[in-house]
């Protein structure tokens, strides 16, 4: 990798800025994309991240953080370099990070998907020289359909089974709350969650997304018999003692990883639906192409093999870029 951003042990840096992106370790300057845990870690001395995500980082790293919050497209000046953060289409608050030094651009995307999503701002195509990509769903076989189409599938499920629980499984930071954004326009009957669940859909409607009412399950009685009514909560509820509420309830996981066939019988749930928010691989493709980049460095997932595919059938410098962007599941 060229001078402007090299891979030191704590994570990307940039010299003349004098900044990491994404550190996996603790560092004195911290920019962050988004805030789940694959991305935020803990220690560092200084955060930079998106304004709209200052909530989300305080109730994952602790209100005690030095966060300093800064707007879509708003230029900041760190060392040689100039840089801005741009919407990633992720999660709330989700952003690539473009640093500009000399007559140089990179683009670091963080996660991002292209598909629309009522709960987060759409991705912003931004022209650089090199970008590094993630790849988590870097494979053909990965195409997803609209979110609306996904959670009408949904609703159906829910709908099907009047006298059990139906449990959907999903990630409590941005799963959930595109489930309960797109429900919205089907119903307006009220969703039980998980109390993981609950904290983050105070932090989306303090930033004014609509979603269906929540009730938590901690507040209901234990002996509450939860009959046709819908329920979600993060995967770790499976097989917990959280579940032994609910009497034989129908079971669901939603996650990009259920286009995989035998993926849902692996994981132990009934039903698979695939939402993910990531990008496909027509969406991995189109915003590669759309960058102008030159240069792309394939990280996250299927790095290989969506990098030799953009050097053979685009003849773009195309190089896998191993990093610990793993872990979190925000699938």
């Amino acid at each position: 990798m060229s001078s402007l951003i090299t891979v030191r042990p704590e994570g990307l840096y940039c010299e003349p800025g004098n900044f990491y992106v994404d550190p996996w370790q603790a560092v004195e300057t911290a920019l962050v994309t988004h805030a789940h845990a694959d991305h935020a870690h803990a220690g560092s001395s200084r955060y930079v991240a998106t304004q709209v995500s200052a909530e989300v980082f305080k109730k994952r790293l602790g209100t005690h953080i030095r966060f300093e919050g800064v707007q879509y497209g708003e230029k900041l000046k760190f060392g040689d370099t100039w840089v801005s953060f741009h919407a990633a289409g992720h999660v709330l608050g989700s952003a690539q990070v473009r640093i500009e030094h000399k007559d140089e651009v990179w683009v670091i995307s963080g996660d991002y998907k292209r598909n629309a999503d009522p709960t987060t701002e759409p991705f912003e195509v931004v022209a650089c020289d090199t970008f590094i990509t993630e790849a988590t769903f870097g494979l053909p076989i990965y195409h997803w359909q609209t979110g609306p189409e996904t959670v009408q599938q949904i609703y159906q499920w829910w709908q099907s089974d009047r006298d059990r629980a139906s449990i959907l499984f999903c990630y409590a930071f941005g799963k959930a709350q595109r489930v309960l954004a797109e429900l919205a326009q089907l119903t307006e009957r009220p969703v039980y969650v998980h109390g993981a669940i609950e904290t983050l859909n105070e932090i989306y409607r303090a930033q004014g997304v609509a979603m269906l009412p929540t009730i938590p399950t901690a507040d209901m009685p234990r002996d509450y018999a939860y009959a046709g009514d819908l329920v979600l909560s993060p995967p770790s509820g499976h097989r917990s003692t959280w579940m032994k509420r609910f009497k034989q309830p129908q079971t669901a996981f939603a996650s990009g990883w259920m286009a995989v066939r035998g993926a849902r019988r692996r994981r132990g749930y009934e039903r698979g639906f695939v939402l993910s928010d990531h990008a496909d691989w027509p969406g991995l493709i189109e915003t590669i192409l759309q960058t102008g980049a030159q240069t792309v460095y394939v990280t996250h997932g299927q790095n290989e093999v969506l990098a030799r595919y953009l050097r053979e059938t685009y003849q773009l410098k195309a190089l896998p870029l191993k990093t610990l962007f793993e872990g979190e599941g925000d699938i």
